[in-house]
This record gives C-alpha cells, sequence and structure tokens, in this order.
C-alpha cells in the first residue's frame, strides 16, 4: 500500500472527483506538495485524517451566520436558496456564543463590517475552543484584501463570493450510495451526512408511535386529504413511519415526491402531477393508485437535517390555501419536534 498518492489516488479513496480533490487542495483541507517535476502528491495519512474528520464534522447541517441588523437583509438573501443547510441569523456575538453553548454547529460565518473587534476575539475564542475543531469558520467582508489578521482556521469571503465557499465547505467528501447516485431524483450536497443524520435517528423500521400518528391524521383530517404521511428517505426507500390513507409501508425511494420537499425549507407543492415533467411518468401517478396532487414540509433532526416530510396526496389536482399551507408547515415542525424529543428520550 502506497504511503504517498497522486491526486487521482487520493481523490479515488475519497470517493470524490479529482476536480472536488483540487478544491479541497486550494481550500487548505488537504496538504500536499510538488515534486521536482510540478506533479502534487497526498500522504495517504492526510487523505484518511480528512476522512475521518469528515464524519466528524458532518454530524450538523447548521449554520450560525452573525450579522448587523443593517446588513443582515443582504446575508438573507444570499442564503435564501441554501437548502441544505439550516441557517440561524443572529445580530449579536453574544446570541451567537450562547447557541453555541448547545449543538455543535456545522459552520459559523460572522460579518466584519460592523462588528470588527467583537468578531476578531470571538473568532479568537471559537479557534480555541475544541468543541469546536470541525467546525468551519468563516470571515465576511467587503474586501478581503482589508480583512484583519486572524486564526489559520478561519475562511475568508466576500458576499459575491459566500455562498460558493459555504456550499463548497458543506459539501460531502465521501461518496453517495450507487443505489443514490442511479437514482433519477434530486440530492442535496451533504446527502451522505443527511443519511448518516437518517441512521442515528432511528426512525426507520422502527414501530409505530401515537404522537407521529396523531399529526398525520390532523394532516389529512385538517386538509381534507385522503392519504397524509410521515415520510423518512433512506437510500433505496421512502419509508412510511406514519401513514393515513395507505397500505403500502414503503416506496422505492425513486417515487418519491419528498426528495424535492427535503431541498428546501417550506412547502413544496405539486397541484396537478401529470403536468410536473419529473412526476408525470413516476409510477405511482403514470398507474395505480393515480396520484394527482401532492404538498410536503420538511422534518428535521436536531442537527438541521431534513430526515423526510410530513406531506397529504390527494387523487384529484388541487391547491391548498394559506391556511392550509400554514397548518401544514406547522404539523411538521411538531413532527421536528418530537424527532428531537425521541431522541433526548432515547439519551436518557
Amino acid at each position: 500500500m502506497e504511503d504517498v498518492l497522486t491526486t487521482t489516488q487520493a481523490a479515488k479513496l475519497l470517493g470524490i472527483s479529482v476536480r472536488t480533490a483540487q478544491l479541497l487542495i486550494e481550500g487548505g483541507k488537504l496538504p500536499t506538495w510538488k515534486t521536482p517535476g510540478g506533479h502534487r502528491r497526498v500522504h495517504r495519512a492526510d487523505v484518511l485524517a480528512l476522512m475521518e474528520q469528515s464524519q466528524v464534522s458532518a454530524a450538523s447541517a447548521t449554520a450560525l451566520v452573525v450579522a448587523t441588523p443593517a446588513r443582515l437583509p443582504l446575508f438573507q438573501r444570499i442564503f435564501a436558496t441554501t437548502e441544505h443547510l439550516t441557517v440561524q441569523f443572529l445580530t449579536s456575538t453574544l446570541s451567537a456564543a450562547i447557541r453555541l453553548g448547545g449543538r455543535v454547529p456545522a459552520m459559523v460565518i460572522v460579518d466584519l463590517e460592523g462588528w470588527m473587534p467583537e468578531a476578531i476575539a470571538f473568532f479568537e475564542l471559537m479557534a480555541a475552543d475544541g468543541r469546536l475543531m470541525n467546525t468551519e469558520l468563516v470571515a465576511v467582508s467587503d474586501s478581503e484584501s482589508s480583512t484583519p489578521m486572524l486564526s489559520p482556521r478561519v475562511r475568508r469571503a466576500t458576499p459575491a463570493t459566500l455562498e460558493g465557499t459555504v456550499r463548497h465547505l458543506s459539501e460531502d467528501v465521501r461518496p453517495v450510495t450507487n443505489d443514490v447516485i442511479a437514482g433519477n431524483f434530486p440530492v442535496a450536497p451533504n446527502e451522505s451526512s443527511r443519511l448518516q443524520a437518517v441512521r442515528r435517528s432511528g426512525l426507520v423500521n422502527s414501530p409505530a408511535e401515537e404522537p407521529f400518528d396523531r399529526l398525520t391524521w390532523l394532516a389529512a383530517s385538517g386538509l381534507d386529504s385522503p392519504i397524509s404521511l410521515m415520510t423518512v428517505l433512506t437510500p433505496e426507500l421512502q419509508w412510511f413511519k406514519s401513514r393515513q390513507g395507505l397500505d403500502m409501508v414503503e416506496t422505492p425511494r425513486s417515487w418519491a415526491f419528498c426528495n424535492h420537499t427535503v431541498l428546501q425549507r417550506g412547502i413544496f407543492e405539486v397541484p396537478d402531477l401529470t403536468e410536473h415533467l419529473a412526476f408525470a411518468s413516476n409510477p405511482a401517478v403514470a398507474n395505480a393508485p393515480h396520484f394527482r396532487f401532492y404538498a410536503g414540509a420538511p422534518v428535521y433532526d436536531p442537527d438541521g437535517f431534513a430526515l423526510g416530510s410530513l406531506c397529504v396526496i390527494d387523487f384529484q389536482p388541487r391547491q391548498l390555501d394559506d391556511d392550509q399551507r400554514r397548518t401544514l408547515l406547522e404539523l411538521a415542525a411538531i413532527a421536528s419536534d418530537e424527532v428531537k424529543l425521541r431522541e433526548l428520550l432515547r439519551k436518557s
């Protein structure tokens, strides 16, 4: 077994593309050196260390963003399309420090404009905190050249480059399973980490639980829908933790409308599935039971990963009104709270 690897060999060991490996090298996550001939080489030990670190850092999908009230709308716009992270916006380093006392986030992003003295001290504290060794730290300023000296652990970005920086830092370096890659449906950049969260949850193949059955009953009744489900997405399956109006306990993941639901923050609604390019040929739409309408909202674990959804399905095209959308969002939020409570009870 060789102790020194080429970039291509390192990428193969990590299960990623050569381009992604190059990005890791450029970002300083994977140390390399050049041979006299100008070729980059990597120590196998550094690759293995990165693999081990990525498994720890993948434990959260939460990002804390700290900015002044005046600059907050700028960051809210930047993160409006960041669907694979749960972003919490804060307006002081003190409130961020309090949040850090709970669950460790995947990353902390601080706007230096307006927070310069406090931000520098805050970064120093975070860089020295062993609990945050796998948390990505990002300093944002309007001009990277004017950024003050910070710990080597702190990444630098401008508002224009922040979205790309965040996506790169939160992208999985481990391969997604072949079953997911082969599926004709979208997956999040941190899908491997999301699947780890599904396994940690212990929900799949668990017995029926009254709190979740109450929620699907309320969804079906309150939204006048013949079918309501709480789904969990595994690599191969869409498994139903709770169901109303449907005999099936699972479907292939490729059938799951919820593949799209877990990639956004609010309601994913399709008034007529036969008119949607992604779903018109879906076996559950084109054949029995001939689904026509879908609406779902994500259900999250304590670390911000979307495990699946709370959804309603109908045999007729339709649309939810504003009150019904609010109802579905609230029920999904309660389901997320139940998932969190379930974890606390399991650990107690």
